[in-house]
């Protein structure tokens, strides 16, 4: 599918007027479009509610936006319990699966009446004994080998750390009765950023098939079935796209082979989609600082992988428009570089791009989920701003950037660190 900048150059500079790059600027009406599909697609199951990953964008304008859509928040986190309890998200609203999880988080969690989907089946005395079972409860399943669909190997489950087994599973549930536990949950993510229409149904029917089978040996009022994330983009123009209407009609029919001739079609369903809600309406904009021609040509921005890591650290392909020469010869091979002291701070690696000039907008695509939430400080680099382009054309700061006041706040206790802090002028 072809990548189309949803601003022109004319309208980055009006921005750029106002706040300077690197900024991530995201699209709020094709945030708005794309959870009213998401609900569409799952529209037949009446219990649906997506639970938007606040991992991917931690942004309460962006969770407000998606709480208006009729999204709950999926929390990993103290700090993310805290964020969704500001942002006005209560109880049910607030879904909280971690891993290794401090009681802190868990207490929070339990203070919130958010979901608790737990990791492992040590939790359920962990949870007891920091704060009590609460009457619906999730587990998180991991059925261990390999995952794989038609065209190939997916992920590989039997090496990720999340998840219980089935026998796990089964002994939780009994106990989690015994402890008042009245409704319960069962969650599991077997693939990631996957483009395949097959994943969800897929999924859905190893989740559907395991309900049946727990509530067989259990007794276990089966409430809610979570499919998690794993719905992928197309982050280069030659990838398949998603087809959430299509996910849905599949997941539609293996709710209809299984749970209903079973006596459980009234499950509600759930989703945890950070990646497919927000990554095509976000993107990085920088600005062309400098220029090399060594044994490469490369191109050096005011953005680096402090503020978009994916390229650097998984080798992940972001596309690349220059705006105003979206329809120019893409002639012209570079590297595109950030000024970390690293080799791998390259957003582009060989790219073919048209001739590159210093002062050059350039938009990077794709970043609205996983962007700016792993931004870092090393190098001394500060996190980049965020902007909200908005439904009527204009645009709002939604966060700003970092100075470095705020790099080193948490030195503040030094003395000998004072007069820097006091004598720093933010303005």
């Amino acid at each position: 599918m072809q990548k189309v900048p949803f601003i022109t150059l004319e309208q980055a500079q009006q921005i750029i007027a106002d706040v300077p790059t690197p900024f991530h600027l995201y699209d709020e009406k094709g945030i708005r479009e794309n959870a009213r599909r998401l609900y569409k697609a799952f529209s037949w199951n009446k219990g649906f509610k997506e639970y938007f990953a606040v991992k991917a964008t931690p942004n309460p304008y962006i969770l407000k936006i998606l709480q208006e859509e009729g999204c709950g928040v999926d929390c990993s986190s103290y700090t993310e319990l805290m964020l969704s309890e500001a942002c006005d998200f209560k109880g049910h609203e607030i879904m909280f699966s971690s891993n290794v999880t401090p009681v802190e988080d868990m207490q929070k969690a339990y203070e919130l009446g958010a979901y608790i989907n737990l990791d492992d089946a040590t939790m359920v005395d962990f949870l007891d004994r920091v704060a009590g079972v609460p009457e619906n409860i999730f587990c998180r399943y991991n059925p261990g080998g390999v995952f794989s669909l038609g065209n190939g190997i997916m992920d590989n489950p039997g090496e990720a750390k999340y998840g219980m087994s089935e026998v796990q599973m089964e002994s939780a549930f009994k106990k989690l009765m015994a402890k008042g536990a009245k409704q319960f949950g069962i969650h599991a993510f077997l693939a990631s950023n996957t483009t395949y229409n097959e994943y969800y149904p897929t999924l859905a029917g190893i989740l559907f098939e395991l309900a049946v089978r727990l509530n067989k040996a259990t007794g276990a009022k089966i409430a809610f079935i979570n499919l998690s994330g794993g719905v992928g983009v197309d982050y280069a123009p030659y990838q398949p796209a998603s087809d959430i209407m299509a996910i849905g009609e599949g997941v539609r029919k293996k709710f209809e082979e299984i749970l209903v001739p079973a006596g459980l079609g009234d499950v509600a369903l759930f989703t945890e989609l950070g990646r497919f809600m927000l990554a095509p309406y976000g993107h990085l904009v920088a600005t062309v600082l400098h220029e090399k021609h060594i044994q490469k040509d490369y191109v050096g921005l005011d953005a680096c992988a402090a503020n978009l890591m994916r390229p650097a650290m998984y080798g992940a392909y972001h596309h690349i428009t220059v705006l105003g020469k979206e329809d120019a010869p893409h002639d012209h091979k570079y590297d595109v570089v950030g000024g970390l002291c690293e080799n791998n701070d390259k957003f582009a690696i060989d790219r073919m791009l048209p001739k590159i000039d210093i002062g050059d907008i350039v938009y990077i695509h794709d970043t609205g989920a996983h962007g700016s939430a792993m931004g870092y400080n090393y190098n001394g680099k500060l996190r980049s701003a965020e902007v909200l382009l908005c439904e009527d054309g204009s645009h709002r700061l939604i966060r700003r950037a970092e100075t470095p006041r705020d790099y080193f706040a948490t030195l503040d206790f030094l003395p000998f660190m004072k007069p820097l802090l006091g004598e720093y002028n933010d303005d």
